[in-house]
């Protein structure tokens, strides 16, 4: 624990911890109506996700404890966003959206999954191993497709709310092939990162067989 700590007063980590204060504040902000200050919540925090990493290799701050507490920062963000666009798809009276809402489920499994399985990690005194080029892009990449979806999906959006007749709502189908191509691209990082954690544990068995 101690080495976990050392280090850890850094401004990536103040970064990632801010991350983590924003996810009630956009969940209260979604769930009674403010999307647009829950757009502006959601931008900053995908800013601080995208500057933390930068500014910790730039600046070498790089820490044990920053390595745990970004994916768990991730990881809770999108959890948080998944659940509650589900809802919001669930009860919307468009029924392509409210058909398509079962899709969310998917980044729920996928991060519930990543969650109990880092959960094991540690347990275990495994270390979770830095994200992989595809799980950046896949974070990247869902980020902006919920942006776009709050701001100017069908409905849902804050645009579709404020301004039903605008032109600059996304159509259905587009909303679709965002949200399934976000899908696509989690589950590929998802896949990415089974060999490093397999080598893991088995290096942890050998070490703890030979003892």
């Amino acid at each position: 624990m101690k080495d976990l700590f050392k280090g850890s007063l850094t401004v990536p980590n103040l970064l990632t911890v801010i991350r983590i204060l924003l996810i009630p504040v956009f969940a209260a902000l979604f769930y009674n109506d403010n999307l647009g200050w829950a757009l502006v919540v959601l931008f900053i925090s995908g800013l601080t996700d995208l500057l933390d990493g930068k500014i910790a290799r730039r600046f070498n701050q790089v820490s044990a404890l920053g390595k745990i507490l970004d994916p768990i920062a991730d990881k809770l963000t999108q959890i948080t966003i998944a659940v509650m666009l589900f809802f919001e798809f669930n009860r919307a009276q468009n029924t392509i959206l409210k058909a398509f809402s079962w899709v969310f489920l998917l980044f729920l499994l996928k991060e519930g999954i990543m969650l109990v399985g880092g959960a094991v990690m540690l347990a275990k005194g495994i270390r979770p191993g830095a994200s992989e080029i595809v799980g950046k892009v896949a974070t990247l990449v869902f980020y902006c497709v919920m942006l776009i979806i709050i701001g100017f999906g069908p409905e849902v959006g804050a645009l579709a709310k404020y301004n039903p007749e605008s032109t600059l709502i996304l159509p259905d189908w587009l909303l679709i092939v965002m949200v399934s191509v976000s899908v696509i691209l989690a589950f590929a990082a998802f896949i990415s990162y089974l060999p490093e954690i397999i080598r893991q544990f088995k290096e942890d068995a050998r070490e703890k067989k030979n003892k």
